[in-house]
């Protein structure tokens, strides 16, 4: 069985975009924190993303590598990016490209599904695709980037559970910055 893994940057008050669905927030990361993202991705065996989400990528890393400023984690973080296999949940959008396929169906019995099959873990962004798979329990692992920074509102991390999720801390670190990085595991 696949670990789903959920993972984001966000505010300290719980925001992974503010209002208006702004991200600027974040800024640029430090090549500490990319380098870590980038070891998160290329762990994934699977990318599920919700619509935003996909948006966002898919206008900038599949062409991430050929920009002029291009770090080399930019370039292996771009290369993973389009290498790594991703299903796209949305009822909005007609196609995708960049190793994807789209997923129009039912959400939550799809993740089930590729859950139960073989293979490394898969990531999930986008908080409606990942707050509908927190309410049905499928979230294994919880991976945050805590930025200091509080915006008031916008998007939040976690949505509302009917019922509690008892966590185990798996690791914290401080980064330059002041960002937290924390990983939990739901524990069942």
């Amino acid at each position: 069985m696949r670990k789903l893994i959920y993972g984001m940057n966000l505010t300290l008050d719980g925001y992974i975009a503010a209002a208006g669905d702004d991200i600027d927030w974040s800024g640029p990361p430090s090549d500490e924190l990319f380098l870590w993202w980038l070891g998160h991705e290329q762990a994934s065996g699977l990318s599920l993303y919700g619509r935003k989400l996909w948006e966002t990528m898919s206008s900038y890393w599949p062409t991430g590598d050929q920009q002029p400023t291009a770090t080399p984690a930019e370039i292996e973080f771009a290369r993973n990016w389009r290498d790594t296999p991703k299903v796209v949940f949305s009822s909005t959008i007609d196609e995708v490209d960049w190793n994807a396929r789209l997923f129009t169906g039912d959400a939550i019995t799809e993740i089930t599904r590729l859950k139960a099959e073989d293979g490394g873990p898969m990531t999930i962004g986008g908080a409606t695709l990942a707050g509908a798979a927190m309410r049905a329990g499928l979230i294994d692992e919880y991976v945050i980037a805590t930025h200091p920074v509080l915006v008031g509102g916008g998007t939040p991390f976690f949505t509302a559970l009917d019922n509690w999720v008892n966590l185990n801390l798996l690791e914290t670190r401080q980064l330059a910055g002041g960002v937290v990085l924390t990983r939990y595991e739901t524990r069942r």
